[in-house]
């Protein structure tokens, strides 16, 4: 009985040693012990050659919309814009429009210098306030202690400019004045 059971561990390592092209770490003395073959490694994917994956991703696109179009793939060797043809219509007339205002909007503008570093110091400040929201966000009691300061000056503000008739009246003329010092446009 000894004698088939250390055969048949000697089959398992060897098999094992099979597979893994590899000897095992260490011999086992013990009829019990028993090593399991390793799973081989992934294949390494290769970085070297992205334009395959490119070539490889357009080659999908293309048989996809050949068959959207109810085309063969032999007919439609020409690579396929798989932009349908309205949308490109859509946003090529409409591009220019709205480049053309901001363009007009831009050259208005006298101190270029200036309206640029406000936009880049605005995008800065927002970078930075989400950065702290975000750490404050992690604190254990503060964002429920802050949405409930929320909730309560939501209700205040509710309860003192919106509820009763002369007090949004006021409301909306203080809107319709701070609209106007800014843009100039009476609403």
């Amino acid at each position: 009985m000894a004698s088939s059971t250390s055969s048949s561990t000697l089959s398992l390592s060897s098999s094992s040693t099979l597979i893994d092209a590899k000897p095992p770490c260490r011999q086992s003395t013990s009829p019990q012990c028993v090593s399991l073959p390793t799973l081989p490694l992934p294949p390494a994917q290769s970085q070297t050659r992205p334009w395959k994956t490119t070539a490889f991703c357009r080659k999908i696109a293309r048989n996809v919309m050949s068959m959207a179009s109810s085309t063969t793939t032999e007919t439609a060797t020409a690579p396929v814009d798989p932009v349908p043809a309205s949308a490109e219509q859509l946003s090529v007339s409409d591009s220019p429009e709205f480049l053309k205002t901001i363009q007009e909007t831009w050259e208005k503008v006298e101190d270029k210098y200036a309206v640029s570093t406000i936009a880049v110091a605005g995008a800065v400040a927002l970078w930075g306030s989400a950065g702290v929201i975000s750490a404050i966000d992690r604190l254990p009691l503060v964002p429920g202690v802050l949405e409930v300061v929320g909730i309560g000056y939501t209700g205040w503000f509710a309860y003192k400019n919106i509820i009763f008739k002369p007090d949004r009246d006021v409301l909306v003329q203080k809107i319709k004045g701070t609209v106007k010092e800014i843009t100039g446009i009476d609403i």
